[in-house]
């Protein structure tokens, strides 16, 4: 079965990078405001596994209320980075519902949900966290790098009849972060114990590092991704 990209409109040009053998597992992985699926396609390559694809998806460019409405890659808009900022219900809700729709071919193409796991960085991070918790098939994983859980005060009531309520999450954060300050993050995770099983969320940090990633935390998420989908 081949399935057809083009009704999935994000897969058309996500970038994938494809096992070395037979797929039985895939990460879908969502960037971060104003990049492309490029960069992560890159450094998920650097601790991939065989059997595992990697499907990168480019968000849509949109003018961006918190970079003076430039247009711009972005899953949805940002108001603000704040836990009590505006934010763009509508937008959140539709970008989850065309990620759905990629784990939806996945599983038609024979890959089942509790073999996919998906995360993303920054807002893409926050996209998958919500999308996750809010899809009615049970994932593997989630994988969350320094990020924030969007519509927050709608959980834990918005986990869709807590499907997933065993998902593992690991959620990664630079202690150094400008933009999203690890306290944020330190209240997601707090937040996420409240919709998920507690020992189900890991919560690393990392001294010294900013709004980026390091080779210490792409160890972590390689453990992770190798515990989650082992071989079958």
């Amino acid at each position: 079965m081949c399935g057809n990209n083009m009704s999935v409109p994000l897969l058309a040009d996500a970038v994938t990078v494809s096992g070395a053998e037979r797929e039985t597992a895939a990460v879908i992985f969502l960037h971060g405001l104003g990049d492309t699926g490029h960069s992560w396609a890159d450094a998920l390559s650097s601790i991939r596994l065989p059997y595992v694809k990697y499907i990168c998806p480019h968000a849509p460019r949109i003018p961006v209320t918190l970079n003076m409405k430039m247009v711009m890659p972005s899953w949805f808009d940002l108001m603000g980075l704040t836990p009590d900022a505006p934010e763009d219900e509508a937008g959140i809700k539709k970008a989850a519902e065309n990620i759905k729709a990629i784990i939806e071919h996945e599983m038609k193409n024979g890959i089942p949900a509790n073999r996919i796991i998906l995360g993303g960085f920054s807002q893409g991070g926050a996209l998958s966290l919500y999308t996750a918790l809010t899809c009615q098939h049970q994932l593997a994983g989630i994988v969350a790098l320094s990020c924030w859980l969007p519509l927050h005060k709608a959980f834990p009531q918005a986990a869709n009849n807590g499907v997933n309520k065993d998902i593992a999450i690991l959620q990664c954060h630079g202690e150094m972060d400008p933009m999203i300050p690890v306290r944020f993050g330190a209240l997601t995770a707090e937040k996420l114990k409240s919709v998920v099983t507690p020992t189900k969320v890991q919560f690393k940090t990392f001294p010294g590092v900013m709004h980026s990633s390091c080779p210490q935390e792409m160890m972590a998420v390689k453990e992770f991704i190798e515990k989650l989908l082992p071989r079958i």
